[in-house]
């Protein structure tokens, strides 16, 4: 897995992922969980065709703060930069922006699995 891998998605936020429907918040505004979700999303599918048949990644650490908030309607997105790499753990630079600037940022930690042996150690529980 190489330093410097990039990913991009975008996101309108619509009453679907609002802070008054998420339960996050009471206003209709882009909710921080669905940020964190979109961060989380852009990061994973960045460096998902790097992995080995079989491979997935899951969260293991957000740092990231939500500064400004964006109305229904508007468009996010979402930018990755692989920023380190330890063994099988991935750190991303996340940064998220709508039309008028920068609405969120931080870093997030994400660990390399083998899909079939996490489901079965999650479903042991």
């Amino acid at each position: 897995m190489e330093i410097g891998i990039k990913g991009l998605q975008k996101v309108v936020v619509s009453e679907k992922n609002s802070a008054k429907t998420m339960g996050s918040g009471t206003l209709d505004v882009f909710a921080t969980p669905a940020m964190i979700a979109l961060m989380e999303e852009t990061a994973w599918k960045s460096v998902a065709p790097e992995l080995e048949e079989g491979c997935g990644t899951v969260g293991i650490h957000l740092d990231v703060s939500h500064d400004a908030p964006t109305p229904l309607g508007m468009t996010v997105i979402c930018q990755s930069e692989l920023v380190a790499v330890e063994g099988r753990k991935l750190t991303f630079r996340v940064e998220a922006k709508d039309e008028k600037g920068i609405i969120g940022k931080g870093t997030h930690e994400r660990f390399i699995i083998d899909n079939e042996k996490f489901q079965a150690k999650a479903n042991q529980k």
